[in-house]
């Protein structure tokens, strides 16, 4: 037998394919079985010399015989390393009929005898099993975390609504609007927990599509301003994932901005817009401004001294963000907040 590399003789050859951890086995044109290796024996429980001079069929399920010929025949007239059956399951065949799963790979060898397949045979039957381990532990948590999300969602709503109902019977203006800016907190976080449970997906969201949300929720808890103050809101047009640990403070810094804008900047029947946009630079960096033509804040106003809640809340979210905040007090007012979209990559 004449084999590849020019310091490898004939007993080598043997040597290198008997010790190999796969099974190994070699045929001739015509599909006959010309050499095994030990390991061949222990994987199909046949003894060596019942194998050596009978067809790699026998190796075979009997349901895929005719089938495999017909492969095998294809590969000797194109025979070049190749793994065998891609994208096919594959099943050996035990010396007791019993079957189990493999992959198999194909390599031609140049003999005196002509050209012959040497098969490398690995029994993939403990790798399945972890991989359905694996599927169904996954399949396990993707449950429950579906039913924690449900269940926090539904809890933030039953809150919300005890607000609205406190609110109601708040004969203190002030108290009423109190509990109404704790409501819309309240929606923020439970605006995250409904998309998670709606989208499947419990690592991140498209902070676009939040956004979109949101901003129909303030929408809503502002109809009173009719059209004398416009929301408009402008996306990428690619979706900007944010992780699930920062998302929520995000949604909660958004809704204290935007809220603040509708409170304060437009008094009386002043009518104005509030623009949100949102961007992504190629720095792996995710910016969003709130900005409105309002009446502005005050020059010397400092946000962790302020009156309101909302704007004392604001430095700390920023920081949660791992993010930077800057405020322009022309024309209005604008905040400009940037943060990593990969906060690994920060830290790191």
């Amino acid at each position: 037998m004449t084999v590849p590399g020019p310091q490898l003789g004939e007993d080598s050859f043997r040597r290198v394919v008997e010790w190999a951890p796969s099974a190994m086995v070699m045929i001739d044109s015509d599909g006959i079985m010309v050499l095994v290796n030990a390991q061949t024996e222990r994987m199909f429980n046949y003894e060596r010399a019942a194998l050596i001079g009978q067809p790699v069929e026998m190796l075979v399920p009997a349901r895929f015989r005719h089938h495999h010929m017909a492969y095998r025949t294809g590969f000797f007239g194109d025979s070049k390393p190749r793994p065998m059956g891609v994208g096919r399951d594959l099943a050996g065949c035990r010396a007791d009929g019993s079957e189990f799963p493999v992959e198999i790979g194909l390599n031609p060898i140049d003999t005196e005898a002509g050209i012959m397949v040497l098969a490398s045979i690995i029994d993939i039957t403990e790798r399945q099993r972890a991989q359905q381990r694996l599927e169904d532990a996954l399949r396990e948590k993707t449950v429950l975390l579906n039913e924690v999300h449900h269940r926090v969602k539904n809890n933030l709503q039953v809150i919300t609504s005890l607000l609205n109902l406190q609110a109601d019977h708040a004969a203190d203006p002030r108290l009423r609007a109190m509990l109404a800016e704790s409501c819309g907190r309240v929606k923020a976080m439970a605006l995250t927990h409904q998309l998670l449970y709606e989208r499947k997906d419990f690592s991140r969201l498209d902070l676009g599509e939040y956004l979109e949300r949101l901003m129909h929720s303030i929408r809503a808890t502002y109809r009173g301003t009719g059209e004398r103050i416009k929301l408009r809101l402008l996306l990428p047009a690619k979706s900007v994932p944010l992780d699930l640990e920062r998302t929520i403070p995000c949604g909660l810094l958004l809704n204290e901005l935007v809220t603040n804008s509708y409170k304060h900047a437009f008094p009386g029947e002043r009518c104005g817009e509030i623009l949100i946009e949102l961007s992504e630079d190629g720095d792996g960096l995710v910016r969003f401004s709130i900005a409105d033509d309002g009446i502005g804040l005050p020059p010397e106003s400092e946000l962790a001294s302020h009156a309101s809640l909302g704007l004392q809340l604001v430095p700390l979210l920023v920081e949660q963000l791992h993010g930077t905040l800057e405020i322009m007090r022309e024309n209005g007012t604008q905040f400009c907040v940037c943060f990593p979209i990969n906060l690994v990559l920060k830290e790191a």
